[in-house]
């Protein structure tokens, strides 16, 4: 993953739409892991388990582009497409609807109740200092259904738009939580939001955090949407784990010749900018060779 954390684009960040052709097939949202305690082996979330629900999975090894950080055309030969749920899905693709699920937006901040943003035994709300976000507090069950109930709003967004899957972003937050959260929150809180997706019709992507690759059932997650897995040595955790469905985006020319290089056309790889920036600034930059 990127050394900075997870990427952020510097612009808005938006949502995506259906793909005819794209594989339908019946998958289950598994109820939650542990609550509370730090190693995933204590009580699941309270809740009826989830029925199948249809969703169409991404294509393996299709024309990816990464545009969350502003909708545009889609460059010729792309199937698959990420934007920010503020945007609209692109006519005739596989669409994935971006969500900061983890995290509040700097701009949101103060649209969240303050019970519900993270905090330190001082009182301190966490922040993601790379972004400066804000941790959303997930040590509880209660308090996981409340931010739940918010994130699955965007979702119903993403659903009610045409996006076909949605990507939950900053999985990863509890590794930022200076050991207030754990895995088993986190993979707790997205079981909740899969359930809400599937039962929508959406796919859910893994958004990094190969550690957690292996409770991908228990979470939910159908595929992965990864950040530097060929820079990072992470490609086959995620191949391995969700049978191939993986977009990968890599920041360096070196990324992608080292994804390519063990996996060829089996992942979906894209080469673009930091700024995921739109074409047209001097940032830009989007290559798949």
């Amino acid at each position: 993953m990127p050394p900075t954390g997870v990427l952020r684009a510097s612009g808005s960040r938006t949502a995506l739409g259906a793909w005819s052709a794209a594989l339908v097939v019946a998958v289950t949202a598994l109820a939650g892991c542990a609550s509370g305690d730090r190693d995933g082996n204590g009580h699941g979330d309270k809740g009826a388990s989830p029925k199948p629900a249809a969703v169409r999975l991404p294509p393996r090894g299709a024309g990816f582009d990464y545009q969350i950080g502003g909708a545009y055309p889609p460059p010729a030969g792309v199937r698959i497409v990420s934007r920010d749920r503020s945007d609209s899905p692109a006519p005739g693709l596989y669409n994935i609807c971006y969500v900061n699920a983890f995290q509040a937006q700097p701009a949101e901040r103060s649209s969240w109740p303050a019970g519900l943003l993270l905090r330190d035994g001082r009182g301190r709300v966490v922040i993601d200092e790379d972004w400066n976000e804000p941790l959303l507090d997930l040590r509880t069950p209660a308090k996981r259904e409340r931010v739940a109930r918010r994130v699955n709003g965007w979702i119903d967004d993403c659903a009610d738009k045409g996006f076909d899957a949605v990507e939950p972003d900053n999985y990863d937050s509890y590794t930022r939580s200076h050991r207030l959260l754990g895995a088993a929150d986190a993979t707790a809180f997205m079981t909740l939001l899969s359930r809400h997706a599937h039962a929508r019709h959406l796919a859910v992507g893994q958004k990094n955090t190969a550690e957690l690759a292996r409770w991908r059932e228990r979470a939910g997650l159908d595929f992965a949407v990864a950040e530097e897995c060929g820079q990072y040595d992470e490609c086959e955790v995620y191949a391995k784990a969700f049978d191939d469905r993986v977009v990968d985006i890599e920041y360096t020319d070196h990324g992608p010749h080292a994804a390519r290089a063990r996996w060829g056309d089996r992942l979906s790889i894209v080469r673009r900018d930091r700024d995921v920036s739109r074409p047209g600034s001097a940032a830009y930059v989007r290559k798949v060779r």
